[in-house]
């Protein structure tokens, strides 16, 4: 019998099918890419919605009280992480959207699957809830400053402007604000509480139909664009090792128990790819290299997790 345990375990051979189909079916029905970008936006915003309602936006107090925790996490994710970031695309070809694609997927932790593999690895589930919405809150404050600063090029600047202020509004604030109403909602008679149940079977099943459309929709680019994403590829996986040694290190420093650790590593190595996918999906045409940098990084980033499995239990914080 399926259960959502076992649905997350296994959600990266979900989504490698879901590439595959979403290339093959790109490739055989060319005509249907104009479709499926109009399906596109309301199937990320259900995906959004579905996310937020299990990110406790309703409790940010419980967030503020292991400060030691929470210091870590933020100057973590939000100071050390993003100059890694800008150091790491310094190796990178010189193509505005591929840099921009890299900055845009690393600069912003994870807010769903990062749960998931906080408790396969042994780390605090609480902590990981409760810093949750925190994380998101900050990340979409400290975006726009991240990309001025990290990019300034003031042609690109003009070029990503409006179409990221369009998608944040449409397809960030609109799920988020939806889904407090939907957490209060269900606060309010205990029974309802079965309706977050159902909902937090969605994210995975939504996240591969996303993945496959997009794919669909973009599989030219993805194929035009194979070797570009190559460069890529060690940025990814030197950021993951990055975080798993900033987290023992910070761990360390403000002496956090060995459950706060692993919750940490997790924190720093996954990041919110499905999430930023709106805001690179409304950029104009001639940056679709954008879109396929976050998809390509989400399938890296998954297949760090299993090696985070064994290397942040194991050696980091045994």
């Amino acid at each position: 019998m399926l259960d959502r345990s076992s649905l997350e375990k296994n959600q990266l051979r979900l989504y490698l099918g879901a590439v595959a189909m979403g290339l093959l079916l790109g490739s055989l029905l060319p005509g249907i890419k104009p479709w499926l970008e109009i399906l596109l936006w309301p199937m990320l915003g259900l995906l959004l919605y579905a996310t937020f309602v299990q990110v406790p936006l309703l409790h940010l107090r419980q967030a503020l009280v292991d400060r030691r925790f929470i210091a870590a996490v933020l100057v973590g994710n939000f100071l050390f992480l993003p100059l890694a970031a800008w150091v790491l695309i310094q190796w990178l070809p010189d193509d505005p959207a591929l840099r921009l694609g890299v900055l845009v997927v690393l600069l912003v932790p994870c807010t769903d699957w990062f749960i998931t593999f906080t408790h396969l690895g042994g780390g605090s589930t609480s902590r990981a809830i409760s810093i949750t919405p925190v994380n998101l809150l900050v990340q979409l404050l400290l975006l726009p400053m991240y990309l001025w600063l990290m990019l300034p090029d003031s042609s690109l600047q003009v070029t990503i402007d409006a179409p990221l202020l369009n998608a944040a509004l449409g397809l960030l604030a609109v799920p988020m604000l939806m889904s407090a109403i939907t957490q209060r909602w269900m606060q309010a008679v205990p029974a309802r509480a079965r309706v977050g149940d159902g909902l937090a079977w969605l994210p995975v099943p939504l996240l591969a139909l996303v993945l496959m459309m997009t794919c669909a929709a973009n599989g030219q680019v993805l194929e035009e664009s194979g070797v570009l994403l190559l460069t890529a590829l060690p940025v990814f996986i030197l950021f993951l090792l990055i975080a798993g040694l900033l987290a023992h290190g910070l761990s360390r420093a403000l002496k956090l128990d060995t459950r706060a650790g692993r919750t940490l590593a997790f924190s720093f190595g996954t990041r919110n790819s499905f999430v930023m996918l709106p805001l690179v999906l409304a950029l104009p045409a001639g940056w679709e290299i954008a879109v396929a940098v976050v998809v390509f990084q989400s399938l890296v980033e998954l297949t760090g997790m299993l090696a985070y499995l064994w290397w942040v239990p194991r050696q980091l914080f045994r």
